[in-house]
């Protein structure tokens, strides 16, 4: 009966021990400090690399900006050059049109000089048959009076029947000479008229001629110069097409980088808050092992318990040590701020131990290496020079408008956060920055 007992009890054991496997997870044993330090470079170094390609996509942002200002810069000159080239275009098509115009009218003055011409040489060629028949008319006359022996004053007087007859005799081949003399010099007069007149059509229409030439070159080299100026301004438009092509591709470019650096940075910003977690688990852990040490160590000794137990209290009353803010330098500045993460903020307060506001704790932490800021957190907004954010240091200061925060790097800040919170760590993207500020 009892060995049933003993039985009975022994399966009721491994049931319950079964149970309590089935029901509950496998041990999870904590970490240690080492490992979790461990973990926690890991996942620093994991964040200096998102932020190595952050600082690489803002280079190549930058770049590509640089890129596609000069585009623009191209699309605006290649624009003012083509609108020059049109104006010539248009310049130079006014220019054909008149000089067009102009040999048109050429042309019809010419037409009418050689209509001219063409009338006064009839006129001439009339004037020299007058002068030509006229002349005949002469010689033949001449010819009769020869051959009826009038061929001299003197035998017209001889042949006089009277003094009366002989004045009539010469009286009549005086008048006769002097017909054919006026009438001769008339037609000679007219001829030659006519013949100046034909010669000064023939040279105003060489001239017209002349300025014809002349005309129809200047619009030979118009045209020319049209055709340059059209082959330029399509050279243009390549050049155009080729630069708004560019810009586009620039433009499309910091658009993909503007947007990739967004996400670097909140995985940055997540990574972060697992370097502070880990640094916390890892504080906590050191935290916990202190303690158990010191559990230990004093469990161990029985006959010190109450001395130890006083020294004990002495360290709890006992005030919080600091180091000293060494030498000069924006890692030193940063990392004397950090020693005083956990004291309060008190509004107007200036002490790195006993509580400060947000500018007060920048303004103490600097003045603790020997370098005068000012006050106010506007103030040091404007303090110092500016420096982008890509390109803060440890120890520079960062602005959010109306509250300053020391720039610890790895996207950190320590600041005197707000009453409920104390001096803390935070990241330096929490808020939207307005400006970054060195000091030294």
């Amino acid at each position: 009966m009892k060995k049933r007992k003993h039985i009975l009890f022994r399966i009721i054991a491994i049931a319950l021990v079964m149970s309590f496997f089935m029901a509950e997870p496998a041990a999870v044993y904590a970490k240690t400090s080492e490992e979790l330090e461990a973990d926690q470079k890991k996942l620093e170094e994991e964040e200096k690399k998102l932020e190595k390609q952050k600082k690489d996509l803002e280079k190549q942002k930058t770049d590509s900006q640089n890129k596609l200002n000069n585009a623009n810069s191209q699309i605006g000159t290649i624009s003012e050059a083509q609108g020059e080239t049109q104006e010539a275009i248009d310049e130079t098509n006014g220019e054909l049109v008149g000089l067009m115009a102009d040999i048109e009218l050429i042309k019809e003055d010419i037409s009418a000089k050689e209509k001219l011409i063409e009338q006064t040489q009839k006129e001439y060629d009339a004037a020299k048959a007058q002068e030509e028949t006229l002349y005949a008319a002469m010689v033949q006359r001449v010819k009769y009076m020869y051959e009826k022996g009038d061929f001299s004053y003197v035998q017209i007087l001889l042949t006089a029947t009277s003094y009366s007859d002989a004045l009539n005799k010469v009286s009549y081949v005086e008048q006769l000479y002097e017909y054919d003399r006026t009438k001769l010099a008339e037609y000679v007069a007219a001829k030659k008229a006519a013949e100046a007149y034909g010669i000064q059509l023939e040279a105003e229409k060489s001239e017209l001629e002349t300025s014809k030439y002349e005309l129809e070159e200047e619009q030979k080299y118009m045209e020319e110069l049209l055709a340059q100026y059209k082959a330029k301004y399509a050279d243009y438009e390549v050049k155009l097409a080729k630069a708004k092509q560019d810009a586009a591709v620039y433009t499309a470019q910091v658009k993909s980088q503007q947007s990739s650096i967004a996400s670097l940075q909140k995985q940055i910003e997540a990574k972060q808050k697992e370097v502070d977690a880990a640094k916390k688990a890892t504080n906590d852990a050191k935290a916990a092992e202190q303690t158990a040490s010191a559990q230990t160590d004093g469990n161990g000794d029985g006959s010190g318990s109450g001395s130890g137990s006083g020294s004990s209290g002495g360290n709890s009353g006992g005030s919080k040590s600091y180091a000293a803010p060494g030498s000069l330098s924006g890692a030193n500045i940063a990392s004397y701020a950090c020693q005083f993460v956990g004291n309060p903020y008190v509004p107007g307060g200036t002490s790195l131990t006993n509580g400060a506001d947000c500018s007060g704790f920048v303004q103490s932490v600097y003045k603790a290496f020997g370098v005068s800021v000012p006050r106010t957190s506007w103030a040091q907004g404007n303090y110092g020079r500016e420096v982008s954010y890509s390109d803060a240091q440890p120890g520079d200061v960062i602005y959010y408008g109306g509250h300053v925060g020391i720039y610890i790097g790895g996207g950190q800040i320590v600041h005197a956060s707000t009453q409920k919170t104390g001096i803390k760590y935070s990241p330096a993207t929490y808020r939207s920055i307005i400006t970054v500020r060195r000091f030294i």
